[in-house]
């Protein structure tokens, strides 16, 4: 278990978009979003403006934990059809195809067809539950997987550079890569959450075990948290609290 000797600074990101999708899991077949934001997918957001990754091992040398999810705008729902891809094309067919083009097999958006007549490979549609407007003030700070003044000193001054600047590793996204966020660093103040008060039940906190570090390659290890929303703000649990069930612990 990580031992947390300083709490470090928590920074503080507005993140908005024009949709959001973040999908309950028991029902992932057609997409439904939650209310709001996963702190997963809030966590996804810090870590596109700024991962450190140990030089040794060439793994993440910090994690960021989401402490608390603000709703800025009124929960909206709207209902879109997607095409979602069924496959994606590996790194060795590429790298193999690359050595020699005659053996390229492209995948194409409309596939064979399968006994039922639905396409096998390819897409498929998707009815989706999305978020309109979605808008957060999201709370997050580093947690170190060992604990170095100095490094921790770089991440919070790297994170804070970047994040003021609006430059980014990646495309933060809603939910989906589709819907793209935009982000702002914010001082905590400014527009008031919103009244909405729900109990949301189980909730996703993460699906990657965060008491150590991962890579892409981990397996799932999903982490579960009853989750409510009081006047526009969700508290977020830390991930070693008893609150978050997590495979073989609870």
């Amino acid at each position: 278990m990580t031992k947390e000797r300083s709490p470090g600074q928590t920074f503080t990101l507005e993140v908005w978009g024009d949709y959001g999708c973040f999908t309950r899991p028991e029902l992932k077949v057609e997409r439904f979003s939650y209310p709001c934001i996963t702190p997963s997918a809030a966590r996804n957001i810090f870590d596109a403006i700024y991962l450190e990754f140990d030089k040794e091992t060439k793994k993440p040398a910090h994690r960021w934990e989401i402490t608390k999810i603000e709703i800025l705008e009124p929960i909206r729902y709207v209902a879109l059809m997607r095409n979602e891809v069924k496959e994606k094309i590996s790194g060795a067919s590429v790298g193999k195809w690359m050595k020699n083009p005659a053996e390229l097999t492209p995948i194409y958006a409309d596939g064979t067809k399968d006994d039922l007549g639905t396409d096998a490979k390819g897409r498929t549609q998707r009815q989706t539950m999305a978020l309109k407007r979605p808008h957060y003030r999201l709370h997050g700070r580093a947690v170190l997987f060992r604990e170095d003044a100095g490094l921790r000193q770089k991440i919070e001054r790297s994170f804070e550079r970047r994040a003021s600047k609006g430059q980014c590793i990646y495309q933060p996204y809603l939910g989906c890569r589709e819907f793209a966020a935009s982000f702002e660093l914010g001082s905590g103040a400014g527009k008031l959450p919103t009244k909405h008060t729900e109990d949301i039940g189980w909730m996703l906190y993460d699906v990657f075990d965060l008491s150590r570090p991962g890579s892409n390659t981990d397996a799932p290890s999903i982490s579960l948290f009853e989750a409510s929303i009081e006047s526009g703000v969700l508290t977020v649990p830390k991930y070693h609290s008893p609150l978050v069930h997590k495979p073989g612990v609870n």
